[in-house]
C-alpha cells in the first residue's frame, strides 16, 4: 500500500515536470508565432482537466504522459537549417579539407575588433601541416556566475598560429543567448573555429566583465591529432547536416567530451556534476591530471587568469605567445 503510494507520487511529480516541459516547448517552439500562447497556456490546463477527470489514477497518469509523448514527438521533428538570416559572426560555416598531413580550413573566423559589435568581418582559409601539431590548451570563460563557463580548445602548432574550437550557439539577427531558451530547439549548434586573435581577445578585450583563464593540457602530438580531426569531421558534419544547440545535451562542454574521448582522454564523467555545472570543468580536469602544472588547483587557476596580459598584448602579431608567458605548464 505504501509502495503504491509512493509510486503515485513519484509519477506525479514526473508528469507535473513533463507537463511544464511540453508547455515550454509548445510557448517556444510552435512554428506558428500566433498559436504559441495559446498552446503555452491551454496544453497545461487540458492537461489538468483530464487528469482530475480521469477516476482511477493510474489511468488519468497513462493519459496525461501519453499527451506529453504527443508533444515530445512533434517537437523531435523540428529540422535544424543551416540557410537562416545569422548574425555576422556565425554568418559561415566551417569546413576542412584534407591532402596526407596538409587541412586546408575554410571560413576561419579572424575578425578585427573596434568594439564588440563593431569589427572587420574576416572569413580566411588556413592550411596546417598536422605533422607540426604539438599539442592543446584549454580556455575556460565566465561572464557572471561562477558555476557556468563557456570552453574552447586551442591547438597549437610548431610552425603556425593557434586553431581555437569555439561551440556556440547559432543566433538569427535580432536574437539574443538565453539560457532558458538553451533549452528548446530556438538555436542551431555551430562549431566557430577561429585565430586566438578573434575567439579569445573579443572575449578579454571588447566584452565587458568577463574572465578568461588559459590551461596548458598534458595532451601528446598523437593525443591532439585525434582530437582535432574529431573535431574538424563534426564541422565537416554540421556543415551538410546541422543539429540543435541544447544547453543540457549538446553545448559547449558536453560536445566536447566525445572529441576527447577520440584522443583516449578518459575524464571519468559519466556521473560528475561538474560535466553540467561546467564552471568547475577545470577543476574536473586538474583532478584527472589532463593540466599541466604542478601546483595546487586554487594556485594554477589564479596564475591562469589571461585578462591582463590580453589586454597588453591587444593587437601584437604575437598575441597568442605574450598571453602564455608565465603560465604554469608553458615553460
Amino acid at each position: 500500500m505504501v509502495l503504491r503510494v509512493l509510486l503515485r507520487i513519484a509519477g506525479f511529480v514526473l508528469l507535473t515536470f513533463c507537463l511544464i516541459w511540453a508547455s515550454l516547448a509548445l510557448y517556444f517552439d510552435f512554428p506558428v508565432a500566433a498559436l504559441r500562447s495559446f498552446l503555452g497556456v491551454s496544453f497545461p490546463v487540458l492537461a489538468g482537466v483530464t487528469f482530475f477527470s480521469v477516476r482511477r489514477r493510474d489511468i488519468a497518469l497513462g493519459v496525461s504522459f501519453g499527451m506529453f509523448a504527443a508533444v515530445l514527438v512533434w517537437w523531435l521533428t523540428l529540422t535544424p537549417l543551416n540557410d537562416r538570416k545569422w548574425l555576422q559572426d556565425v554568418a559561415q560555416t566551417p569546413w576542412a579539407e584534407f591532402q596526407g598531413d596538409k587541412v586546408s580550413i575554410h571560413n576561419l573566423r579572424n575578425f578585427d575588433y573596434r568594439t564588440e559589435t563593431e569589427y572587420e568581418a574576416r572569413w580566411e582559409t588556413r592550411t596546417v601541416d598536422l605533422a607540426k601539431l604539438r599539442g592543446y590548451d584549454f580556455f575556460m570563460n565566465y561572464w557572471g556566475s561562477e558555476a557556468i563557463a563557456h570552453t574552447i580548445l586551442s591547438f597549437q602548432f610548431e610552425d603556425s598560429l593557434p586553431i581555437a574550437f569555439s561551440i556556440e550557439t547559432r543566433k538569427e539577427v535580432g536574437e539574443t543567448y538565453s539560457s532558458l531558451l538553451g533549452f528548446f530547439r530556438q538555436y542551431e549548434l555551430v562549431y566557430v573555429i577561429g585565430d586566438e586573435r578573434d575567439l579569445v581577445r573579443v572575449r578579454t578585450n571588447y566584452r565587458k566583465d568577463e574572465d578568461l583563464y588559459l590551461y596548458r593540457t598534458r595532451s601528446t602530438a598523437a593525443n591532439a591529432r585525434a582530437v582535432f580531426l574529431d573535431y574538424l569531421k563534426e564541422a565537416n558534419e554540421l556543415r551538410a547536416h546541422p543539429k540543435w544547440y541544447n544547453a543540457l545535451t549538446t553545448n559547449c562542454t558536453t560536445s566536447i567530451l566525445p572529441h576527447l574521448r577520440a584522443g583516449k582522454v578518459q575524464l571519468r564523467t559519466l556521473m560528475d556534476w561538474r560535466v553540467l555545472v561546467n564552471g568547475y570543468a577545470d577543476q574536473m580536469a586538474y583532478e584527472a591530471e589532463v593540466l599541466a602544472g604542478d601546483l595546487p588547483f586554487a594556485e594554477l587557476k589564479r596564475r591562469a587568469h589571461i585578462n591582463e596580459a590580453a589586454k597588453a598584448a591587444d593587437q601584437a602579431a604575437d598575441f597568442s605567445k605574450r598571453i602564455r608567458v608565465g603560465r604554469p605548464g608553458f615553460e
